[in-house]
């Protein structure tokens, strides 16, 4: 196995590594008795993973040895046992990273680490190390794919491209399947485990508004608010049982009660808090987060389709809808729009163009124009920090355009 860091991170360290160096050698113990050997339990902590707090407070999340090594054996089907060579740009603490790197490591690959992504940087550096595998999210998606000399980069060695952590625009997958060679795989799951899917793209184009199928041993239901199975189709929150789920939330038993859902037979379930439906094909539809699902005048609306009418306005570049109280109608929707560079629209210009597309139930009530939307460090929109900003600066008292 090898892992190497891009050479650009030992140039600016050159001189702290050097002196660094003279210190490693009182590092290793005096010489002493083997080791013990250790027979490791399944169910034994392997890692604590902090969840990306795009909903509130970071809740460390515990993962056996037997829920990691089941994402490794599952990466064989991802071409992992042929010594992949893999590009990363997202930290080693997500697990979006792993599930990528240990399988690189485990069978024998190369791990190639980028101190920080740079679109045109990743693609000089996937044709210089002829790059076999690769983990993504879809915000760095777009912005590669956006880069004007994209079809100059000679990525013929790729076989497989993964995308996980936020919702993957079906025109983009397109997009990528079209100038990217390689097999595309968009991955839906938490890091605390339980439901898992997997799109395989290039098998399934005409699927591409889903995230795929559930993978090998997992089992999926849909439930209502009570706690009921909603009947088959229909929207519910994704409960999900699988060999892959985490132990606990890292001391704090009450989120870990929060999040688990046991049926009539004592299952253990882990709680997904998307909502979401199956096709009638067995392909996951997803809608959107429970938390972020607006109740207006006792509707539900799903920012996701607000979101996707949004984006096609021409001088819209990205957008995220997120709900705000109102006195009126209890909760209602409200834009925050990155414009294009050109762009001249106004914050009304983008509430009247919404609504003529939009159902009477579901109307904008305002929008924001900003410059770049709040990300975590693996592309998430921070959606709360949305809703803080408006709460705090907006204007909440003209929530009146449900009528």
């Amino acid at each position: 196995m090898e892992i190497k860091i891009h050479k650009v991170l030992f140039e600016e360290k050159e001189s702290i590594l050097k002196e660094g160096h003279r210190y490693y050698r009182h590092w290793p113990a005096e010489p002493a008795r083997p080791f013990d050997k250790v027979n490791i339990e399944p169910d034994w902590p392997f890692n604590i993973i902090y969840s990306s707090g795009t909903t509130g407070t970071p809740k460390g999340i515990v993962q056996s040895h037997a829920m990691r090594w089941n994402y490794v054996r599952r990466a064989k089907a991802y071409g992992y046992h042929n010594s992949p060579t893999t590009l990363l740009s997202t930290p080693l603490y997500s697990n979006t990273t792993l599930v990528s790197f240990f399988p690189t490591l485990a069978y024998g690959g190369t791990a190639i680490l980028m101190p920080k992504f740079d679109a045109g940087k990743y693609l000089e550096l996937a044709q210089e190390y002829k790059v076999t595998h690769t983990m993504l999210v879809p915000v760095q998606y777009q912005r590669i794919m956006a880069c004007e000399n994209f079809s100059r980069y000679d990525l013929s060695r790729f076989q497989t491209k993964q995308c996980t952590s936020s919702p993957f625009k079906p025109e983009l997958k397109q997009k990528v399947l079209e100038k990217w060679p390689g097999g595309l795989f968009e991955a839906y799951g938490m890091t605390e485990g339980g439901a898992t899917f997997i799109l395989a793209a290039h098998e399934h184009p005409h699927k591409l508004h889903t995230v795929g199928l559930p993978v090998e041993g997992c089992e999926v239901r849909f439930i209502n608010d009570q706690g009921e199975e909603v009947l088959p189709g229909e929207a519910g929150e994704i409960v999900g049982h699988s060999p892959g789920m985490m132990d606990k939330y890292l001391n704090q038993p009450e989120k870990t009660a929060e999040v688990e859902y046991y049926d009539d037979s004592g299952k253990r379930f882990i709680r997904s808090g998307d909502i979401g439906r199956l096709d009638e094909d067995g392909f996951l539809i997803l809608l959107d987060r429970k938390k972020d699902m607006i109740i207006s005048g006792g509707f539900n609306i799903y920012p996701s389709d607000l979101e996707t009418v949004l984006i096609k306005h021409p001088q819209v570049k990205e957008v995220a809808v997120v709900g705000v109280p109102s006195e009126k109608w209890g909760e209602t929707p409200v834009a925050f729009v990155v414009p294009v560079k050109v762009a001249t629209i106004t914050p009304q210009n983008i509430v009247d163009w919404t609504n003529l597309r939009l159902g009477k139930m579901q109307r904008l009530a305002d929008a924001v124009i900003i410059d770049k939307l709040p990300r975590s460090v693996i592309g998430k929109v921070l959606k709360i920090e949305l809703r803080a900003t408006y709460l705090e600066y907006g204007h909440a008292s003209k929530n009146d355009q449900m009528v």
